[in-house]
């Protein structure tokens, strides 16, 4: 008997990109024997029995043959379950239960169940994505994630809940098979919803912290890294909570881009594409991989990649390894990171802004009038040296945050609000990024903090005259080096669109060279 075989298409993910999978089945007289290959990982080797179970529970049992599914190509490793309604459907096809040439046509997403449902996997979002870029008619998806499915536009989206749903959509007979017993569960609110509906953090909740406020302001305006030191309860972790409700909206490709990378962890995703910028605040116990990305199995994005395109926040950033502080350093320089394993790679977007915080010594109390601080000086140096000064050279704005005095308390319990609130800073913000914008039309990029050196050494971009005699100074007496004095230049660029100037001052120079040059420890 020459056999019978049949063929669909499943997406094997690497980094936020797709890989078509053909799933071939072919059926041949022989001994009953299911057999699975195309380097497949432990879970998806399980797959032979889900499907088998899966299909009894239908009515559409694997034939007493020998049956071979093959997925192509071989030398790319698959992970995870989301190949199993493409076997299924591959496995239909070949028994003659479906239209074979119905299924080679689209791809296929989801984990079977034993009673035959299709359950949600991870990546449904960036494998939708790379379906529609690999040109298919459409795509079969968990009728749990359609939702998430149709943030993507250009392709037919399936939902399914079962694989009775699979085979009737592809002509089965229905009165042949067994309709599921079991109801979809409905899913629960997520947590991305419900975060929308809580109120964000607004900026007026700030009281007598004025200059950390313009500082933040400035980075947000410029897109530029920050780092703040103060004592426990000046309210750095406020500060930077409020950051991304001053930042502006995200446009329809970096918000398909941050939900497709926490589509990859199997985070929740809103209904309706959110816009706004994430925040991501780890503790200081995550591993190097937790921030930057990796595992032994599939390559998964950390921390850094799901702040792409929003704020990455290191709160008691002295506590973290210095190892992994440094792993920052390349992915921040070049806005994405790399990840290498023996058999693949995968690479994910890192544009992310840090900011850090840390106390100014172990007990915190180094640099307050009022509190007595019990470190060594020695101590507070080997403290604040775990940040790297290769690490710190690349943010823009340091600044030490002094505690909040007695007044500010004061006002706060007679229901006082900060001099300004989000919703101000917000469109002070946007305005200051729209004039950047227009500037920098022609160059591809949309903030001070990704001009290069040479756009900063071009006659477009140069200060005022005279404006940049206080740069030169700094950089004749070594306070500053080539990189800080470029990293000065972009923040005065950020200073002069939020003032409205057509080009920087010698005031605005004199404050960017203040958040650069000014020891954050000693607050002068």
């Amino acid at each position: 008997m020459v056999g019978v075989t049949s063929k669909s298409w499943a997406i094997a993910l690497e980094g936020l990109g797709g890989h078509p999978v053909e799933v071939e089945t072919h059926v041949a007289s022989g001994l009953p024997k299911f057999v699975l290959i195309g380097l497949p990982d432990a879970s998806l080797g399980e797959a032979k029995d889900r499907i088998r179970a899966a299909l009894n529970s239908v009515g559409a049992k694997l034939p007493p043959e020998r049956v071979t599914t093959n997925m192509s190509p071989a030398s790319l490793r698959k992970h995870g379950s989301g190949f199993d309604v493409a076997i299924a459907a591959s496995i239909l096809g070949a028994t003659g239960v479906i239209d074979r040439a119905a299924c080679a046509r689209n791809a296929h997403i989801g984990e079977v169940s034993l009673t035959g449902s299709v359950r949600p996997v991870p990546g449904v979002l960036p494998a939708v994505l790379a379906a529609r870029n690999n040109g298919f008619d459409a795509v079969l998806v968990p009728a749990a994630s359609e939702a998430e499915a149709r943030l993507v536009t250009g392709i037919r989206i399936v939902p399914i809940a079962s694989i009775y749903d699979l085979a009737v959509h592809y002509g089965a007979e229905s009165t042949l098979l067994n309709a599921p017993s079991e109801q979809p569960v409905p899913m629960p609110a997520s947590e991305a919803q419900s975060a929308s509906r809580r109120a964000a953090p607004d900026l007026r909740d700030v009281l007598g912290q004025e200059d950390a406020v313009r500082a933040l302001m400035v980075a947000a305006a410029g897109g530029h890294h920050m780092y703040l030191v103060g004592p426990p309860g000046s309210g750095k972790t406020m500060l930077a909570e409020r950051l991304p409700g001053i930042l502006p909206d995200l446009d329809a490709r970096r918000a398909i881009e941050v939900a497709a990378l926490r589509s990859l962890r199997g985070l929740a995703i809103p209904d309706q594409l959110s816009l706004r910028p994430p925040f991501q605040a780890p503790h200081h116990t995550a591993s190097a991989v937790a921030l930057i990305g990796g595992g032994s199995g599939a390559i998964a994005p950390g921390a850094l990649s799901l702040a792409a395109h929003g704020v990455l926040f290191l709160d008691e950033a002295p506590e973290f390894p210095r190892h992994v502080l440094d792993s920052l350093r390349q992915p921040l320089e070049s806005g994405e990171i790399t990840i290498h394993r023996a058999r693949q790679s995968a690479t994910f977007p890192a544009q992310a802004q840090l900011i850090l915080a840390a106390n100014p010594c172990p007990c915190g109390n180094a640099g307050a009038a009022d509190l007595d601080c019990e470190c060594t000086p020695q101590t507070r140096r080997r403290y604040l040296s775990r940040l790297s000064g290769p690490l710190l050279d690349r943010v823009d704005v340091q600044l030490h945050v002094e505690k909040v005095g007695i007044a500010a308390i004061k006002m706060q319990a007679d229901g006082a609000v900060g001099s300004i609130d989000t919703t101000h800073a917000a469109a002070v913000v946007g305005e200051a990024r729209a004039r950047t914008r227009h500037r920098l039309a022609d160059s591809g990029i949309d903030s001070n903090a990704e001009v290069t050196g040479a756009m900063l050494r071009s006659q477009a971009l140069r200060p005022e005259p005279g404006a940049a005699d206080i740069l030169d100074e700094a950089l004749v007496r070594g306070q500053i080096s080539m990189r800080g004095y470029a990293r000065v230049q972009r923040v005065a660029w950020t200073i002069a669109d939020l003032a409205g100037r057509r080009r920087p001052n010698a005031s605005h120079v004199a404050e960017a060279l203040y958040y650069r040059v000014r020891d954050p420890q000693k607050g002068a």
